[in-house]
């Protein structure tokens, strides 16, 4: 489920961490975390955990409903858990306002196609 999260390219980028998304057809969110050695060791790491599912359960879960979310954390210092719950949030409607672009046919391009450009010279 992750590599189906990273494959649709729906990725918002906050500098500290990156939220990849993607339509799960269930009605509920479902979390994935990935927070490697390089952000700290064990005790560091299972912080950060335990600040973005409590972020998620407090601000996000009931909004991201139907949505797969993986969130990539990079090397920080660790921040309040409003401040990765906003940043959550605006993912995830971002994700839903993608979602509804595609769903109306207005959607911009795939990201997976190439760009169409012109003969040019």
């Amino acid at each position: 489920d992750f590599d189906r999260a990273y494959a649709l390219r729906e990725r918002r980028d906050f500098g500290w961490f990156v939220v990849y998304g993607a339509p799960n057809g269930l009605p509920v969110a479902r979390l994935g975390l990935s927070v490697s050695r390089r952000v700290g060791g064990a005790i560091v790491r299972n912080r950060f955990k335990r600040v973005l599912r409590e972020a998620v359960r407090l601000h996000v879960r009931d909004r991201a409903a139907g949505l797969d979310l993986v969130v990539v954390v990079r090397p920080h210092a660790e921040r309040p858990g409003d401040e990765y719950a906003s940043k959550l949030v605006e993912a995830v409607e971002a994700f839903r306002a993608r979602a509804a672009k595609r769903a109306d046919g207005t959607a911009p391009r795939d990201p997976g196609t190439p760009p169409a450009h012109g003969t040019g010279s």
